[in-house]
């Protein structure tokens, strides 16, 4: 298994004595005048962090973010990139410690075949009708065509881009696949299935 701690460079910077993994991880992030923003990690370390998102800070503005298995973290624009930024994080040892057990956990999922990463059994909703919110707040009716415990592919009018954090009922998830009639999206966490019961009955 890849050990994180173990993967000192020279190419890495001062603060950072990790290398980056490459992630999937959607959040909320707030600038300095205290706008709240959707993002998702693409790549992070103990140190960085490279966030796709729409609206891009300053280099050296001061961001907090909220991410999906890792928490709050915060830290500084150090640069600006065409998909988002990159921040450098600014963190206590211990908190630096435990990003880094967090991302070798992370990194080795894939490796180790854990029962939340496996394929979940598609479900046929009840009541197939529902609806989107994008992150700016607009609605669209769409309709459930199918259905597991970790992702939804649904009829819609509309195409957000790839990478889009949305809402489908209460759930929050990333577009992940376009096709002909809709596009699909992966929860941001594997539901139960009482919830999905609860919300497409």
């Amino acid at each position: 298994m890849r050990d994180i701690a173990d993967s000192h460079t020279a190419s890495d910077t001062p603060h950072d004595n990790f290398h980056s993994v490459k992630v999937t991880l959607n959040g909320r992030y707030m600038l300095e005048n205290r706008s709240e923003h959707p993002c998702t990690v693409i790549a992070m370390s103990s140190g960085s962090a490279h966030l796709r998102c729409a609206a891009s800070g300053r280099i050296g503005e001061r961001v907090i973010a909220y991410i999906d298995h890792i928490g709050r973290i915060e830290g500084t624009v150090l640069r600006q990139m065409p998909d988002g930024f990159s921040l450098s994080l600014t963190a206590s040892q211990r908190k630096k410690d435990k990003l880094a057990a967090q991302l070798t956990w992370l990194a080795n999922k894939h490796e180790l075949d854990l029962p939340e990463d496996r394929r979940h059994e598609r479900i046929m909703p009840r009541n197939a009708e529902n609806f989107l919110v994008l992150p700016d707040g607009r609605q669209y009716r769409c309709r459930i065509i199918d259905l597991s415990l970790s992702g939804a592919a649904m009829e819609i009018d509309v195409r957000p881009a790839l990478y889009t954090v949305v809402t489908l009922g209460t759930m929050r998830g990333t577009v992940v696949r376009h096709f002909e009639d809709g596009i699909a999206i992966e929860f941001a966490h594997v539901q139960q299935p009482t919830t999905l019961d609860q919300l497409f009955r």
